[in-house]
């Protein structure tokens, strides 16, 4: 059994909410970053305790509170208690399994979308999920690994005359998820470049190696797609403006975010048309070269044919044969059947078949 299938096994006989991590541990050790941030006021600490990340002084600020680690449930545990996050949404936090989706519970608006992240080593992609509550003042968000993805987040939000200080939590859940979606562009720009060389490669010489590295892409673009077509409806659902948590003004944003996952899902689906034909181009280079060996093998054999013939008829064991007694008997023969090998590689070259 799959390892990822074992992990979702563990869920098993639960009830509903139960608290399972069914990902895979990626980090030592659970971190917590606070972030509070006004249009004249800007503070980050990082801590350990959840309780530090509850205590909120009396000043106008958008606090973001962001989880690295999900995998010691009682850090997120106690957010959800704090927060007053229905089970059934930390269950799905984390359930690292689960497609991109929204839920709108009122109070706050959950919403899961993948994380890409492309690997040098493999030349492969990972998935990581990514879980943002957003609230009246607050962004919570849950992350499986810490890799730099928030960084240019971070950084705007440390220059006080970035735009995103003077906006709201909605405006910082959109500047999160629209950095989520550029980077499936990164992604795929690398993606897009293997299968430039692979496709160059496969033209000069297909191989069993140029067939496994087909595959393994199209699993690359078929996870690819599952964590990314989903994410469309969910911000379709946002745009949609049905909650008060989402301001006119960050509509137009989620509009523009919605237009790149939708170029990213185009560029994705012709990825993948490109890799079915490359496979076709494959199985078609084989069979070509195949034919090849095949019509070659063939017309040795048919030119050998007659000469096995001949050969076999001055082969047999009679006494009384009027071309065995003659001084120039062999010779003879031997020039007979070079005479009808070229009359039949000149036939064979007048017909085109070779």
């Amino acid at each position: 059994m799959p390892k990822r299938m074992k992990r979702i096994s563990q869920r098993a006989g639960l009830p509903p909410g139960a608290l399972v991590y069914t990902g895979q541990r990626q980090s030592e050790e659970s971190r917590i970053t606070l972030i509070e941030y006004g249009e004249k006021f800007f503070e980050e600490r990082e801590t350990a305790s959840v309780e530090d990340c509850l205590i909120q002084e009396d000043r106008p600020t958008v606090r973001w509170i962001a989880v690295t680690g999900i995998h010691q449930v009682d850090n997120v545990a106690r957010l959800g208690q704090h927060f007053n996050i229905h089970p059934l949404i930390l269950e799905d936090i984390f359930n690292t399994e689960q497609r991109p989706k929204i839920e709108d519970l009122g109070d706050y608006i959950y919403l899961l979308v993948k994380h890409l992240v492309y690997e040098e080593k493999s030349g492969g992609t990972s998935i990581e999920q990514l879980s943002l509550i957003l609230g009246p003042d607050y962004v919570l968000s849950f992350q499986e690994t810490d890799r730099g993805a928030f960084g240019p987040v971070i950084d705007r939000l440390r220059t006080e005359s970035a735009r995103i200080r003077k906006r709201g939590a909605d405006f910082l859940a959109y500047a999160l998820l629209d950095l989520v979606v550029d980077n499936y562009f990164v992604v795929l720009e690398k993606l897009g470049d293997r299968i430039e060389s692979l496709e160059e490669d496969l033209t000069e010489n297909p191989n069993q190696v140029l067939l496994r590295r087909i595959h393994d892409l199209r699993r690359d673009m078929t996870q690819v797609r599952r964590s990314v077509w989903p994410l469309r409806e969910a911000i379709v659902a946002l745009e949609r403006r049905e909650s008060d948590l989402v301001k006119d003004a960050t509509v137009l944003y989620l509009r523009d975010v919605y237009d790149h996952t939708v170029q990213v899902i185009d560029t994705i689906e012709t990825f993948r048309d490109t890799l079915t034909g490359m496979l076709d181009l494959y199985l078609s280079s084989v069979s070509y070269r195949l034919n090849g060996v095949m019509k070659v093998l063939t017309i040795i054999a048919t030119i050998f044919m007659p000469l096995t013939f001949i050969a076999g008829v001055y082969g047999m064991n009679f006494k009384y044969m009027p071309e065995l007694e003659w001084d120039w008997g062999y010779p003879a023969v031997l020039l007979v059947m070079l005479l009808i090998a070229l009359s039949m590689l000149i036939y064979f070259r007048v017909k085109k078949w070779i």
